[in-house]
């Protein structure tokens, strides 16, 4: 019975070290990057636009500020970063990125990079503000004293870019839901009627 608690332990352990988050890229900047390529061969390119519209406009982490250079559009957002510990998670973070979707016919590709941590402090009121308006670059190695954490904000933002690709590639294989026309409803003459 003892071995096959310590079997089934050791395999538990050996599951949980091979799931972990996978680090981001760096790009030919030397930032880190996450891209990808989507194809959609029965979409075209209007149809891709619209939708890509849609999700900007829901989207409430992402800024207003959208520009549409040709095919690429460009936007601004932030993830937030939470640190749990046992069952109580609070935010400890966030960072902030770019993401930019480009636009072909049949296919579209998207990347977010640009990552900088805003970490997050207490307020008199409790409440976690940001402690600086400058973000420091995700890149940027730490010291030795800080390695682990900054590591753990990486992963945490490796985790989050794929949650939100995720998303983002769920919005774009959607049909957009039209609403129905209203029927016009005819109007009653009061001046002829009478009691």
């Amino acid at each position: 019975m003892k071995r096959i608690f310590v079997f089934a332990l050791l395999c538990g352990m050996t599951a949980v070290g091979l799931a972990q988050d996978k680090a981001l890229p760096l790009d030919e900047r030397g930032k880190l990057i996450y891209y990808e390529v989507v194809e959609k061969k029965e979409v075209d390119l209007a149809t891709l636009k619209e939708r890509a519209r849609l999700f900007f406009d829901k989207a409430k982490e992402l800024t207003v500020e959208v520009q549409e250079v040709d095919s690429l559009w460009y936007a601004k957002g932030k993830l937030l970063i939470n640190k749990t510990a046992f069952v109580l998670s609070r935010p400890s973070g966030e960072v902030l990125y770019r993401l930019y979707v480009d636009f072909k016919p049949g296919k579209y590709r998207f990347w977010l990079t640009d990552f900088s941590f805003i970490p997050y402090q207490r307020d008199r009121y409790g409440n976690f503000v940001p402690s600086t308006t400058i973000g420091i670059p995700l890149e940027r190695k730490q010291g030795k004293l800080n390695a682990g954490e900054w590591e753990s904000y990486v992963k945490a933002t490796a985790r989050e870019a794929k949650l939100f690709a995720e998303r983002f590639k769920q919005s774009m294989s959607e049909q957009p839901i039209n609403p129905p026309t209203a029927k016009a409803v005819p109007a009653v003459a009061t001046k002829n009627q009478k009691w």
